[in-house]
């Protein structure tokens, strides 16, 4: 089982994540890293610049695209902010503002015991597949209570970036 927390930030009350500890930003950067050396022109970023656009890819989502912040993490989000093909659910969205621009689509699904999240995809980008993020079990009552409870922190918790990601081939 993993443990979540749940936390609002900004004055549009962006909703983000912790899974064991760790910003779901940061799980989604180490995911994509090697998806995005594939795809990589080799342009003029430098090793920081990739980092920096690693962890500032996924953004909170706000209240105004969850409505109901309850619902949508038990996996009833609202049709716009579900995917139409799979049923997957947004919990990342684009930095932009733009939800929909970026997001992070998991499938949540919760029976009497647990809720399970699995099969993150990047929906833009369907080569990539499943992301190597999860599966994540949570026990129900940890959840629900997390959920209800979110901590509320005054700015974004990512604006000091986690150490770079040592490299792994070329």
């Amino acid at each position: 089982m993993h443990d979540i927390e749940f936390f609002t930030y900004t004055s549009e009350r962006s909703w983000g994540l912790r899974v064991d500890g760790t910003d779901l930003r940061v799980l989604a950067a180490d995911a994509v890293r090697p998806c995005w050396r594939r795809e990589d022109s080799h342009d003029e970023r430098t090793p920081e610049d990739t980092e920096d656009f690693l962890f500032h890819q996924y953004a909170g989502m706000t209240e105004r695209h969850l409505g109901d912040p309850v619902r949508h993490f038990l996996g009833a989000a609202l049709p716009e902010a579900r995917d139409r093909r799979t049923g997957a659910t947004a919990v990342l969205g684009c930095p932009c503002g733009i939800w929909e621009c970026w997001p992070l689509l998991t499938r949540i699904t919760a029976d009497g015991g647990t809720v399970a999240w699995s099969g993150f995809r990047q929906p833009h980008r369907p080569a990539w597949g499943d992301l190597a993020i999860g599966p994540f079990v949570f026990p129900w009552a940890a959840y629900g209570n997390a959920l209800a409870h979110p901590v509320h922190l005054a700015e974004d918790p990512l604006t000091e970036l986690p150490p770079p990601a040592p490299r792994t081939g070329a």
